[in-house]
C-alpha cells in the first residue's frame, strides 16, 4: 500500500481506532476504574480508620429497678370533733392567717391554759383557754353586722318579754351569737352596731369611749337658742356634767329638728339632755356611728362592715 496518499491515511486512522478501543477494554479490566469515584481505597488505610468512642465519663443509668411494694399505710386514727389545730383557733378567731398564726406560736406569743405553746400543729380543745398576744380569744370569727333599726324594736333586756327584738332582724345575718353595741329604746331608730367581738361592745359601752355619734333629735316644740347654748356648754344631770361635741339647728327644718353630736352610745342621756331643759323628745335618730353612715341602708335593713370599716372601729 503507498504510504503517500489516501489509502495510507485510513489505515493510520483505523490503527488509532483499534489501538484506543484495546485501551479502553484494559482499562474496564482494572479495579476501580469506573467513573464513579475512581479507585476507593481502603477503609481502614491511614486516615480512614474506624473512629473509637471514647469511653463515657458518666456511667449510664441502670434500667430502673422494680419499685419494692409499698407497705399499707396504717389507718388513720379518727379527729376528735372537739379539737382543733392551734393555728387554725388563732385563724377563725379572726386575729390573723393560719401562716402567721403559725410565727407568732413559734415565736411563743400563745398561751393554752396559761402555758406558752411553741409546738406545731398542737390542737386544743374549745373549752381550752387561748391568749393571743396578751388577748384573750375563741376560735369563733369575729363578724359585724350594722343594722338601721325601725322603730317597735327594742334591744335585749328592754320592755317587757313577747315585744318585738331587735334580734330578729339580724337573726339571718350570721350564726355566731350576735350582741347589740348599746341600748336602744323602742322608739329610737337609726343605725346599731351588732359583733360577737366582745372587746369592740366594751370599747364603745364605756364611759370615757372616743368616737362620736350624731344624733337627729325630734322636739314638741321649738328649741330656744339660750338652751341651745346651755347644752353646748355642758349640763349637769344627775350629779354629772354632760358635754356634747356640737348641738345646732338642722338646716332648712323648723327649729324642733336637733342636730347633737356626741360621743356616748347610751340613747337615754340623750333624750335627759332635752328632758332636763322640760323638752319632750318625740323622736330620735342616730344617724352616724363611730364614722358608719346609712348610707345605702334602709330602714330595717342590714349590712356586713367591710374591711376597712372594721379597721377604722378599731382605731376609732
Amino acid at each position: 500500500m503507498a504510504k503517500n496518499g489516501f489509502p495510507y491515511i485510513s489505515y493510520i486512522f483505523a490503527q488509532i481506532v483499534y489501538n484506543m478501543s484495546r485501551h479502553q477494554d484494559n482499562d474496564k479490566s482494572r479495579p476501580g476504574s469506573g467513573r464513579q469515584g475512581g479507585y476507593k481505597k481502603d477503609s481502614n488505610s491511614r486516615g480512614n480508620a474506624p473512629i473509637r468512642k471514647a469511653p463515657s465519663k458518666f456511667k449510664t443509668k441502670p434500667e430502673a429497678a422494680k419499685e419494692a411494694p409499698k407497705a399499707p399505710k396504717s389507718p388513720k386514727k379518727p379527729s376528735n370533733p372537739d379539737e382543733i389545730r392551734l393555728n387554725r383557733y388563732i385563724s377563725n378567731s379572726g386575729m390573723c392567717s393560719r401562716r402567721d398564726a403559725d410565727i407568732y406560736i413559734q415565736s411563743g406569743n400563745v398561751k393554752v391554759n396559761g402555758e406558752v405553746i411553741t409546738e406545731m400543729g398542737y390542737k386544743v380543745k374549745l373549752t381550752d383557754s387561748v391568749q393571743f398576744d396578751g388577748v384573750n380569744i375563741t376560735p369563733e370569727k369575729k363578724e359585724y353586722v350594722l343594722l338601721n333599726k325601725p322603730k317597735n324594736f327594742s334591744t335585749a333586756g328592754d320592755d317587757s318579754p313577747g315585744s318585738a327584738n331587735v334580734l330578729d332582724l339580724v337573726r339571718g345575718a350570721s350564726k355566731s351569737n350576735l350582741m347589740p353595741v348599746g341600748r336602744m329604746d323602742k322608739t329610737t331608730t337609726g343605725l346599731l352596731l351588732f359583733t360577737n367581738d366582745t372587746e369592740m361592745i366594751q370599747k364603745f359601752t364605756v364611759p370615757n369611749q372616743r368616737s362620736s355619734k350624731v344624733y337627729q333629735v325630734t322636739l314638741d316644740k321649738n328649741l330656744k337658742f339660750e338652751d341651745l347654748e346651755k347644752i353646748q356648754k355642758g349640763l349637769m344631770i344627775d350629779e354629772h356634767k354632760v358635754y356634747v361635741e356640737e348641738i345646732t339647728y338642722i338646716e332648712d327644718q323648723p327649729k324642733s329638728e336637733i342636730g347633737l353630736k356626741m360621743k356616748t352610745s347610751n340613747v337615754k342621756i340623750v333624750r335627759r339632755i332635752f328632758e332636763h331643759l322640760k323638752y319632750d323628745v318625740l323622736k330620735v335618730d342616730r344617724v352616724t356611728f363611730a364614722g358608719l353612715t346609712k348610707k345605702n341602708l334602709p330602714r330595717g335593713d342590714w349590712r356586713f362592715l367591710t374591711e376597712q370599716e372594721i379597721i377604722n372601729l378599731k382605731n376609732a
